[in-house]
C-alpha cells in the first residue's frame, strides 16, 4: 500500500526526481460556489490569506468555508517542486506537493489563531504521510506561513496541541511549519467539491482532542 510502480509514495522526491510540470496556470472559476467571492486574487480589501494542508482537500476546504469570518477558499497544491501540476501528477508523489487549502479571511471577524484551531481539530496531525486511509506525501499535514508572526503562532500552537495530544495517548505531531511557497490552484472540479457533490468522499477526521483556548485566543 502506498506504492506506485514500486516507488514508495510516502517518501518525498528529491528536486531532480520531480515531474517537470508546465508554464500554464490552471483555469479556475471566477466565483466561489458557496460564498460567491473570488477564488483568485485580487481579494476584497482588508482580507488576509492563510494556507494549510490537512489531508484530502475536499473535506478540508469545507471546514474552512463553514468558518465564520472566512471570505473565500480554494484548493490547490503547495510545498513541492513541480510548477502548475495536475491532480494526477500530484497523486504520483513525484511533485512533492501537499493538497492545500487557501483561506481568505477578514481578521476583524476571525483571527489567524482561530483558524489554527480549526486546522488542528479537523484532522489527526500525528500520522505523517497519510490521513486515515489516504496514504502519500500529498496528504501530509502542513502550515504554510506568510509572516514571522504567523510562523511564531503556528509553532506555538503546534507545541501546545502536541502536549494535549500526548495526554490523550497520541504520538508526536508531524505537521510541518514552513514559509508559504507558490500556491497552484487545483482543477475546477475540485473547487468546493463537497458542495457540488454532497455525498462525495471525505476522509477527514479529527482526534476529538480540543485545541487549547489560549492557542486560539482572539488576539490574533
Amino acid at each position: 500500500m502506498g506504492l506506485l510502480f514500486g516507488r514508495d509514495k510516502t517518501r518525498l522526491p528529491r528536486p531532480n526526481e520531480a515531474l517537470p510540470g508546465r508554464d500554464e496556470a490552471m483555469s479556475v472559476p471566477d466565483r466561489h460556489a458557496v460564498l460567491n467571492a473570488p477564488l483568485a486574487p485580487p481579494y476584497p480589501e482588508g482580507t488576509e490569506v492563510a494556507e494549510f494542508a490537512l489531508g484530502c482537500f475536499w473535506g478540508a476546504e469545507r471546514r474552512f468555508w463553514q468558518t465564520e469570518g472566512v471570505v473565500t477558499t480554494a484548493v490547490g497544491y503547495e510545498g513541492g517542486y513541480t510548477p502548475n501540476p495536475t491532480y494526477e501528477e500530484v497523486c504520483t508523489g513525484l511533485t512533492a506537493h501537499a493538497e492545500a487549502v487557501r483561506v481568505v479571511y477578514d481578521p476583524s471577524r476571525v483571527s489567524y489563531r482561530q483558524l489554527l484551531k480549526v486546522f488542528w481539530e479537523a484532522h489527526d496531525p500525528t500520522q505523517g504521510m497519510r490521513q486515515g486511509g489516504d496514504i502519500g506525501t500529498q496528504y501530509r499535514s502542513a502550515i504554510f506561513t506568510r509572516s514571522d508572526e504567523e510562523y511564531a503562532a503556528a509553532e506555538e500552537s503546534r507545541e501546545a496541541y502536541g502536549r494535549e495530544l500526548k495526554r490523550a495517548g497520541y504520538g508526536d505531531v508531524t505537521t510541518e511549519v514552513v514559509p508559504a511557497g507558490e500556491f497552484y490552484f487545483a482543477e475546477d472540479y475540485h473547487q468546493q467539491y463537497l458542495h457540488k457533490n454532497p455525498a462525495g468522499y471525505c476522509g477527514l477526521g479529527g482526534t476529538g482532542v480540543s485545541c487549547p483556548v489560549g492557542v486560539a485566543s482572539a488576539d490574533g
